[in-house]
């Protein structure tokens, strides 16, 4: 395996404040590209970053063969490079390849070309709190061709850019009352493009009604599944519970099982359940209900203000009451900058060392 390098012959990094970096919007020097044809992953490359030209009748915009992930890098304070979790991420693409019947990827070229990546553009990594460098992955159907089968050719593409918080402030949340996001037997499980895609038109009508993303619930409406861009974790009379993911209709969050592991660290106890919405509007009503909030790579901790479910509104205890939830943000971020000591093997550092054979 050899990745070829092609430098950017000047930075745009220049062009960054950051102090006041949008999400999603600014994108980092170079990207790694990979072609799977003829039955195998080849032509290795990081090149600088740059547009793309397809045919109109690439099976992709037809057919919807593609998947994605979402992942965070960061810097401590010697100013080395800290990529988080990598081997699960490049697990669970490959998990969403297999169910869009897309090849799955090396995971040592898929950790490799992270890590040069990360050499290369080292300057792209935000030091501010809260903030990151986030890594997208994603895998595309490239062949030149109008038919419903699997493609024969794939293209692999990651790219980096820096990023401030996803939600500044805390989310209002609406229970899916219409619409469904995933049922049993679905791909609700992988990061597909199209599980997003159809929930943009619900988040529309949502947003409309003065409310920030869609609780989505079971086919009967009865059970909660997960928030638009975030598992969900629910603290009632002490007990921290979020939705299990074992009938496939839920993603298996990478920051979901994080918390999951440092509260058991802790020696919480964690219930991976069913949980209903009648659970959740009778534990409001009794004044148990302690904590809401959201957990997913861009936004870490998301607290949850307020859930609007028929015509009742539940609205959420004050944020700076929420003990667990403070504590968890403040852990795995501090996990990922290197400023708390990561009990659980999730940090891989880059040395100087491996930075400077890529920077000369």
């Amino acid at each position: 395996m050899k990745i070829n390098i092609k430098r950017i012959s000047k930075s745009n990094i220049e062009s960054l404040d950051f102090d006041n970096i949008p999400f999603g919007k600014a994108f980092s020097d170079h990207m790694f590209v990979a072609d799977y044809k003829d039955g195998e992953w080849q032509n290795f490359e990081i090149m600088p970053y740059s547009r793309m030209s397809m045919s109109p009748a690439t099976m992709v915009f037809h057919y919807g063969q593609a998947i994605f992930e979402g992942m965070k890098a960061s810097i401590d304070a010697e100013g080395n490079p800290l990529m988080f979790r990598v081997d699960e991420h490049a697990e669970r693409i490959n998990i969403s390849a297999i169910r869009m019947g897309m090849p799955a990827f090396p995971k040592d070229v898929f950790k490799e070309a992270i890590r040069s990546l990360l050499c290369l553009d080292k300057d792209w990594i935000p030091k501010n709190e809260g903030s990151a460098l986030y890594l997208r992955p994603f895998m595309i159907a490239t062949d030149e061709y109008i038919g419903v089968k699997p493609s024969e050719t794939y293209k692999l593409i990651i790219f980096t850019c820096p990023v401030g918080p996803y939600y500044t402030e805390p989310v209002k949340l609406i229970t899916a009352e219409k619409y469904i996001r995933a049922s049993k037997g679905g791909v609700g499980f992988a990061k597909a493009a199209g599980n997003y895609a159809g929930t943009l038109q619900p988040m529309k009508e949502a947003k409309a009604k003065g409310y920030d993303q869609i609780m989505w619930m079971s086919e009967d409406f009865k059970y909660i599944q997960e928030c638009g861009t975030m598992n969900l974790f629910f603290i009632i009379n002490g007990k921290v519970i979020t939705p299990s993911t074992k009938d496939g209709t839920i993603l298996k969050g990478i920051t979901r099982d994080s918390f999951i592991q440092i509260l058991k660290n802790k020696g919480y106890e964690v219930e991976e359940r069913l949980l209903s919405i009648d659970e959740v509007v009778e534990a409001s009503k009794n004044g148990t209900l302690e904590d809401v909030f959201g957990a997913g790579t861009a936004a870490v901790v998301a607290p949850v203000s307020e859930i609007r479910y028929k015509d009742l509104d539940i609205i959420i205890p004050p944020t700076d009451t929420r003990s667990i939830s403070i504590m968890l943000k403040k852990e795995l971020n501090g996990i990922r900058n290197g400023s708390i000591k990561d009990p659980f093997g999730w940090i891989e550092m880059i040395d100087k060392q491996e930075v400077a054979s890529l920077e000369a």
